[in-house]
């Protein structure tokens, strides 16, 4: 297979497509290494990201021997520049932003997977789409800040977009042929979103106050970072997918319904004009739709097992609680709002969950706190990054200050 670079329409030197991984240390990152390894051929490692964790950027720089390494603050890097050059390794470390969005736009890479978790991940995804090149989102984060903004960047830079979260990756795939990402889709009525429930989807409501950060990070399918689990056991990463669906998939949020599927064996559903209803199947594993993006539009193997579907005794599904589960319904509200609204609304939902996480607020204030801001937030067009840095920069510090109070009469 010979790979074309997105933005230059040349072939990377060798044949192989050349990618820088933002977030190589979660989850998504060590999924997508895992693939990776199992087509050497195929794919080269052009540059790893972490935040913190030094230690496992040091053993993949070690394996995959990337030209740059990207780590979080100056201390780290020196520390990680000088384990590399005791390994006799000459991977360049660098750290911040800056660094972060030089690797994602260099002409040297064509692949870029986004995956770092946050608001965090926006500016070197934009870096990567304005560059023109591949992009495997697999954050919720820039398009649900951003989505219409990187769409339109993409279309005048030739970038294409390609859907790595297993549920919108579903809906790609389900989609008609020669699709692409931010087009309307001919001939779709209908998104069905699926997601497990989480770990709580059996839990009373007034249970729910009382359970812990390790609970909600105990998820009964996926294996997830904290801050995802934690939107699964909220359920607002459904909401986060919901918003990101109008964007990827070109359709109101009236069209996407979120339908509760506890198996995790259909990753997603459309809907068609003529009554048809294709899904997408598989076993739980992200690495059945990490494959399909690094690949498309061609298949590779990913090393998950294939579905057995005579193992399976049911198929269900539920319509979602809203009241047990209101992150669903703000959500919706920010969906309709669409402009600043869901930036707001994530930035909001960041420091809820880091509160959470950290013991500070209990599950149910979560909800509460992204209300709050919600309610405070006045919405904007959203015709610019400034607009929508302004309304993330605004919330975070609504929701601050109202945890801070939380807080303080907890303590």
């Amino acid at each position: 297979m010979m790979t074309k670079s997105a933005n230059k329409g040349e072939d990377i030197a060798d044949g192989q497509q050349a990618i820088t991984i933002l977030g190589s240390t979660g989850s998504i990152g060590i999924n997508t290494l895992d693939v990776v390894a199992r087509h050497t051929g195929i794919y080269k490692v052009f540059a790893l990201t972490a935040n913190t964790k030094i230690d496992k950027l040091f053993e993949q720089c070690c394996l995959f021997l990337p030209k740059f390494a990207v780590i979080g603050n100056e201390t780290l890097r020196i520390n990680l520049a000088e384990k590399l050059a005791n390994k006799g390794l000459d991977t360049e470390v660098l750290c911040g932003v800056d660094a972060l969005e030089m690797v994602s736009a260099h002409e040297d890479t064509n692949t870029i997977v986004s995956a770092i978790v946050g608001a965090a991940g926006l500016l070197p995804t934009l870096a990567a789409v304005d560059s023109g090149k591949k992009v495997l989102i697999a954050n919720k984060e820039p398009l649900v800040m951003c989505g219409d903004l990187i769409l339109e960047r993409a279309k005048k830079s030739g970038a294409v977009i390609i859907p790595m979260d297993s549920e919108h990756n579903a809906i790609f795939q389900c989609m008609p042929r020669n699709y692409l990402a931010g087009d309307t889709p001919p001939g779709v009525t209908k998104i069905l979103l699926t997601g497990s429930g989480g770990p709580f989807r059996n839990i009373s409501q007034e249970k729910l106050k009382f359970v812990t950060p390790e609970q909600a990070c105990n998820h009964p399918n996926w294996s997830m970072g904290p801050k995802i689990s934690v939107d699964s056991a909220t359920m607002m990463n459904k909401g986060l997918e919901l918003i990101e669906a109008c964007h990827l998939f070109n359709l109101p949020h009236n069209k996407i319904k979120i339908v509760v599927h506890p198996q995790s064996i259909v990753h997603s559903m459309v809907e068609y004009e003529d009554g048809s209803v294709l899904a997408q199947l598989g076993n739980p594993d992200m690495r059945t739709p990490i494959a399909h993006a690094l690949a498309w539009p061609d298949r590779i193997s990913s090393g998950v097992e294939n579905l057995d579907i005579f193992s399976m005794k049911e198929l269900a599904f539920e319509k979602p609680d809203l009241e047990k589960f209101p992150c669903l319904g703000i959500a919706r509200a920010a969906a309709t709002l669409m402009g600043t609204a869901p930036a707001a609304m994530n930035a909001a939902n960041e420091l809820a969950v880091e509160a959470f996480l950290s013991g500070n607020i209990d599950f149910n204030k979560i909800s509460e706190t992204i209300d709050h801001v919600m309610t405070e937030h006045n919405v904007q067009h959203a015709g610019s990054l400034e607009e929508i840095l302004e309304a993330d920069k605004i919330a975070r510090q609504s929701a601050t200050t109202y945890l801070e109070g939380k807080s303080a009469k907890a303590g």
